[in-house]
């Protein structure tokens, strides 16, 4: 039907135009991304639709029946979600996640789900009992973690756009090592009705895409209220979502934390935080130091509190109700078989760290403390926001690190987190955006705003956009072969 070539190079956006306009058949559409995702090397899929299907409908409903690949923790009804864990290898739910029904309302199609960290628990992508996903810049890289293979796929060019879930930088994390965009909403403005819970208090679902304008126009179909949710709170009325379009950043002002000095960031990705900071003042902003005096703390409320609630939210994986089962003589050991043989080692090692600090005599030293450490990390927030406008910093400390590399230093691996970390304690949105690169490798720019100040992160992350020219196709710089 369509003249146009190498479709799976178009935007979401451009895709959805294409297909309004009569220019493009979704199906002809779903068809390319489909063998491009079948034949895929890095690992980034876990399952990939055998077919093409009807797509007659979708095509006439706003997201125009464009493929979407959904990270594994979504639940979707009769196709495999297994969280990247062995203890729930082949499980398929009897219903879709609240986010995956409202994106097949919108006109999404389901073209596969994706790899992931076992049950989110990671920032490399190798705790998945599925296979490390190698990334699309570097073969023998990481690409980051845990929504890793949502992140390559886009990067890649195996799919449109995807869905992601942050906990604790799950997003945004991948979305800087594999040189895209990645948006975590308020906490609550999304429904977490159907993700598999890792730590309840912090989980939140978002958007992956090639640029700021597919991000946005898929978080637009994707917030909500949502009854099943006791945590959904939806978003304001009268702020809805829209497509950003301006390309000066005139009167904004950006904070950057004091603290924030270039220690322990790579020198290549401190080189390129500065020149985007250079940028966004050509563009107009105001950059300006910003007190955070608590988020120095925030790694180790994180280790105590998601750790805690993930604890509590494993407990139903028993291998009774559905899963693997391990055989045994008695309950009491089949349920311990079941946990040892089928879960990983960083889930049980976040699990026994949880049920320590919520067990007796050392839940207030350590549960209770954590939480107040999260107050005064949101109230540092707050205070911030009262002078500037947005937060500014590198996404990630480096970039892609090598595969193995700190698969034996946990400490090392959560350090990936430092920047991330105090914005999930705190409830509030961020965005990642490719800035530059290092080492040939893509930097992420992370721009953080008060609760539902997503419009503002979006027009600001689309003027820097626009100003970086950043190529994102990984073929630009040759990629490693596998």
């Amino acid at each position: 039907m369509t003249n146009l070539t190498n479709l799976t190079d178009l935007t979401a956006k451009a895709a959805v135009d294409a297909i309004a306009a009569g220019d493009l058949d979704a199906a002809e559409l779903f068809t390319a991304y489909r063998e491009a995702a079948a034949a895929e090397d890095l690992n980034a899929y876990t399952w990939v639709a055998d077919q093409t299907p009807d797509l007659s409908a979708a095509a006439a409903l706003p997201l125009r029946g464009v493929p979407l690949a959904v990270k594994d923790l979504f639940c979707t009804q009769g196709v495999p979600s297994q969280a990247g864990s062995k203890i729930l290898e082949g499980y398929r739910p009897p219903y879709d996640a609240t986010v995956v029904a409202q994106l097949a309302a919108a006109g999404t199609s389901l073209l596969g789900k994706t790899n992931q960290d076992e049950f989110a628990m990671g920032s490399s992508n190798e705790n998945s009992a599925y296979g490390p996903v190698k990334n699309p810049w570097d073969h023998t890289r990481v690409p980051g973690g845990s929504s890793g293979g949502s992140a390559a796929a886009v990067a890649a060019g195996l799919a449109p756009w995807a869905l992601g879930t942050d906990t604790g930088g799950s997003i945004r994390q991948p979305a800087a090592l594999c040189g895209i965009v990645g948006l975590k909403p308020t906490y609550g403005s999304v429904s977490r009705y159907g993700m598999i819970a890792f730590a309840s208090s912090l989980d939140q679902a978002g958007p992956f895409a090639r640029d700021v304008t597919d991000a946005a126009l898929l978080y637009s179909h994707m917030h909500g209220r949502d009854p099943r949710d006791a945590t959904s709170v939806g978003r304001p009325d009268a702020d809805a979502i829209a497509l950003p379009t301006g390309e000066r950043l005139d009167g904004l002002r950006l904070g950057v934390p004091d603290d924030l000095t270039g220690e322990g960031v790579e020198p290549g990705v401190w080189t390129a935080f500065e020149a985007a900071l250079e940028t966004a003042k050509g563009l107009g902003a105001t950059v300006e130091r910003v007190a955070l005096p608590h988020a120095g703390y925030g790694l180790n409320a994180y280790y105590v509190i998601a750790p805690a609630e993930a604890s509590s939210n494993l407990a139903r994986f028993d291998g009774v109700r559905y899963g693997a089962r391990a055989e045994a003589d008695d309950l009491i050991t089949m349920y311990t078989k079941t946990r040892h043989d089928y879960m990983g080692t960083e889930v049980k090692r976040r699990i026994l760290i949880g049920t320590y600090a919520l067990s007796s005599g050392f839940y207030d030293a350590y549960y209770a403390s954590a939480q107040k450490v999260r107050t005064l990390i949101a109230r540092d927030f707050t205070t911030a926001f009262a002078g500037v406008d947005l937060i500014v910093t590198p996404t990630s400390p480096g970039v892609a690190f090598p595969l193995g590399a700190k698969t034996e230093d946990p400490l090392s691996m959560y350090l990936n987190d430092i920047f991330t970390i105090p914005i999930s304690l705190a409830g509030i949105p961020a965005l990642s955006l490719p800035c530059g690169l290092s080492e040939g490798l893509p930097v992420g720019l992370q721009l953080a705003g008060p609760a539902f100040s997503e419009n503002r992160i979006l027009e600001a992350a689309y003027a820097l956009e626009q100003a970086f020219a950043f190529d994102n196709t990984p073929s630009a710089i040759g990629g490693a072969p596998s």
